[in-house]
């Protein structure tokens, strides 16, 4: 290994805590590059493009390239400009640039830069003081629609406000909006001549008020550099070198700043890989990347493929996808080389059922932790936020603790609260409401309520908040189906009741867990261990991805997430959605040729490591069955997760020891508190349940009920046994 994505320069002294001192002189700065990163550092004069693969230390490159032009005495610090694309990229990079020495330069998102530059120069160039900047747009977006005589929902409201957006930075004026969706081939949430009205009027209402959107920033800076050149000469005076980070995601709009920023000038570094390319709905392109060369001839190109975050067998399943990529994205792939020891195959499952699915992931987590992998360093990442739920709760019935990121818990968002207070409205008032006359079984019901709530029986087209909205009233819809399957004469009020057990046991406190995520939030992270679920036809790619490019794009995410693992992967599907259901999903394209057993149809098929294999569900046959379970009461067969657990009906009567299940909460709200942990990933209260309801006096006994399990058995089994057997004191052994 010639280098490593994390040196030294970045770590803690072991003894005393401090952040390491910058590097003596400029030569230091290179230290412990690699040739090519060495090749980016000293690259540093006139236009440089840097291809930088997932993994491959393109931030480190571009850091150390600008350190050691300055402690070189080449670049003036004040004089560069380091733009990328979020306020977490530019606070890392200063604070490398701060540890290298190099603490002057500027390193800024887009919006940022030129904020700055508009507040400066606005009273020379327009006179008086800026206008305020809108802080939520979407309130004006409303009126807009409003004075249009348009209704949006708010959902519709999030996905018109992101199609002005769009439009904005693609530098499409209201007039040519609708000829620009049809050009584009874009979904638009609305009619587009609606849409172009709305957009209209909402730019009619902001110059009435004297006030700016945050496109406006942009657009406003690149008109004072377009019309004064006297201002557009003093800028460009102040910075004399440019970096651009994550160049594959500029829109028309930025590109055109900072062309107008470089001027004539040839002191231009871009980083990017056009492989990573997954935003192209927010006006993303990486054209400017790809015609780099074309633009500025001259330009030295440094191509970074050696990959210091996955091992080899994660890599040659990343660059395995991009073997069978189509398009000009593909045509400048890059073939990563890993410079990390061979670690394990990645692992193939395919499930019978989505519960399955999750409860087997659920599992694999489990054991990574027992076996020292940090649940931080664990994430599961799925295509759609609504595909979060059903983790959720097999994790936290696997006691382990998770963490969102980029959406809310599944309970927590606002459709799902508005449609759980909506059901719950027609369980106590169904008696009188109309919506409910003609529909008799529980689904339907569930439906009818809904369907004022936004659902519909097709989707609706396209990405954006409707859909997203759509995808959670959908998975309503989809439990109440389940649930009525478990309990044939289970009534509205009775789901609206398990709605509420299963939100109250995942409103615990945030703690240090495993992360679940969308593939598009996870973009720019890294974990030892990932988990990418659902890889069905359908969800990967997704049903609304058309066209051929949106297709690739939909690959190249799946790229993205294969590329986030540093040294354990897992790939997984389920062939049916519900237990039973009928075996009718296909597992995604994007493997085929990839996985084992499977080739691609007109590719060349592609080893996975040294060998692989697809497991069936986690143990045996492809189409496995649970055993059924029965109730111990009445005898019915269970099929609801909570249930099981209890081995009885909800609504066959309980033999629970009341007060033994209040001695159990009690030990177990401290236990959490002890070991820092929510009181779900000690027991959930459905196991608790069930223990007061069996009283087991032996480990064998305990370990028979659901949601034990042998490592909760070795943790916790001896105090359980002892409050079950009512010995005194149990419950403060924590305290002491």
């Amino acid at each position: 290994m010639t280098a490593a994505t994390h040196s030294s320069l970045f770590s803690l002294e072991s003894d005393g805590g401090q952040m390491a001192p910058p590097p003596r002189d400029a030569d230091a700065v290179l230290e412990g590059l690699d040739p090519e990163q060495r090749a980016v550092a000293t690259a540093l004069h006139g236009p440089v493009c840097v291809l930088a693969g997932a993994g491959t230390g393109k931030t480190r490159a571009i850091t150390h390239r600008i350190a050691y032009g300055v402690r070189a005495g080449i670049l003036p610090p004040a004089g560069v400009l380091a733009v990328t694309f979020t306020n977490r990229a530019a606070g890392e990079m200063r604070g490398r640039l701060r540890q290298l020495g190099a603490g002057g330069v500027q390193a800024r998102t887009f919006h940022s830069a030129a904020l700055r530059q508009l507040q400066f120069f606005w009273p020379k160039a327009v006179g008086g003081e800026l206008p305020r900047l809108l802080e939520r747009k979407v309130q004006v977006v409303a009126e807009a629609a409003a004075r249009c005589r348009i209704r949006l929902d708010r959902n519709e409201l999030r996905d018109v406000t992101g199609e002005l957006e769009w439009a904005k930075v693609t530098q499409t004026v209201p007039a040519d909006y609708p000829a620009e969706v049809a050009k584009s081939h874009r979904d638009a949430p609305r009619d587009p001549a609606e849409i172009g009205q709305i957009y209209a009027m909402y730019e009619q209402l902001k110059r009435d008020r004297s006030v700016i959107d945050f496109e406006d920033v942009l657009l406003l800076t690149v008109g004072i550099l377009q019309d004064r050149a006297d201002i557009a000469d003093q800028i460009r005076g102040q910075y004399q070198h440019f970096v651009v980070d994550e160049y594959q995601d500029v829109s028309p709009l930025q590109q055109r700043l900072l062309e107008l920023w470089v001027g004539d000038r040839e002191n231009l570094c871009v980083v990017g890989d056009a492989s990573q390319t997954i935003y192209s709905f927010t006006g993303a392109t990486p054209d400017h990347l790809l015609d780099f060369r074309t633009r500025h001839p001259g330009a030295t190109v440094v191509k970074l493929v050696r990959d210091y975050r996955s091992t080899p067998q994660v890599v040659h399943l990343a660059n395995g996808l991009l073997n069978q990529a189509r398009g000009r994205a593909a045509e400048h792939r890059l073939e990563l080389i890993s410079q990390r020891e061979p670690g394990r195959d990645p692992v193939y499952t395919e499930y019978a059922d989505e519960p399955s699915e999750a409860e087997g992931n659920a599992r694999r987590i489990r054991d990574l932790i027992a076996a020292g992998v940090p649940a931080g360093e664990i994430a599961v990442l799925y295509r759609i936020n609504a595909q979060s739920e059903v983790y959720e709760q097999a994790l936290a019935d696997a006691g382990v603790p998770y963490q969102l990121r980029g959406a809310e818990r599944f309970f927590e968002r606002q459709e799902v609260r508005e449609a759980g207070a909506a059901l719950r409205g027609a369980a106590r008032f169904g008696g009188n409401d109309s919506l409910l006359d003609d529909v008799v079984d529980l689904p339907s019901q569930v439906r009818a309520v809904l369907s004022t709530k936004g659902w519909t029986t097709e989707p609706p087209t396209g990405s954006g908040a409707v859909r997203d909205r759509w995808e959670s009233l959908a998975a309503l819809v989809r439990l109440s189906e389940d649930f009525v399957r478990a309990r044939p004469t289970a009534t509205l009020g009775d789901l609206v009741a398990e709605l509420d057990e299963r939100a109250a046991a995942q409103h615990a406190p945030m703690v240090q867990g495993v992360t679940l995520a969308s593939l598009h939030a996870a973009k720019g992270l890294e974990w030892d261990a990932v988990f990418l679920v659902g890889l069905t036809e359908g969800m990967m790619p997704i049903t609304y991805a058309k066209t051929d490019e949106q297709v690739e794009e939909e690959r190249r995410l799946l790229y993205v997430g294969v590329t986030r693992a540093r040294l354990h992967l897992s790939l997984s599907w389920s062939l049916s959605r519900t237990p039973g259901g009928r075996a009718s999903r296909r597992p995604t394209r994007f493997l085929n040729g990839l996985r084992p057993g499977t080739s691609g149809a007109g590719v060349r098929a592609v080893a996975v490591g040294s060998g692989g294999s697809v497991e069936r569900g986690g143990a045996g046959a492809r189409h496995k069955r649970r055993a059924l379970a029965r109730c111990r009461v009445c005898g019915k067969t269970l099929t609801e997760a909570g249930e099981m657990k209890l081995m009885r009906c909800e609504d066959c009567p309980s033999d629970m020891d009341e007060a033994l299940y209040e001695r159990l909460r009690d030990w177990r709200a401290d236990r959490a508190e002890e070991l820092s942990q929510p009181a779900y990933c000690v027991f959930t209260d459905k196991t608790l349940m069930a223990i007061a309801e069996a009283v087991p006096g032996s480990d064998g006994e305990l370990a028979q009920i659901p949601g034990v399990g042998s490592r909760k058995l070795v943790r916790f089994g001896a105090d359980v046994l002892a409050i079950c057997a009512g010995e005194e004191g149990v419950e403060d052994r924590g305290k002491s």
